[in-house]
């Protein structure tokens, strides 16, 4: 199957290629940012650092009033 794209061909395929490249890279920064961000995350929790929203209604300070 042959496709014609006309005297502008270079530049659709330029475009496309261009955009696919872009979004490539952008998955590949994510992905890259989760593992940074989960490994710091690890490293906090073993220094003793808790997350708020991991912790219970058993475990919340309760006050007196």
């Amino acid at each position: 199957m042959t496709m014609s794209l006309g005297p502008y061909a270079s530049f659709i395929v330029t475009s496309y290629a261009a955009a696919a490249i872009v979004v490539a890279l952008l998955i590949g920064w994510v992905i890259i940012d989760y593992r940074n961000q989960t490994a710091r995350l690890r490293e906090l929790e073993r220094s003793g650092v808790t997350r708020r929203s991991g912790r219970s209604a058993v475990d919340t300070p309760k006050t007196t009033t």
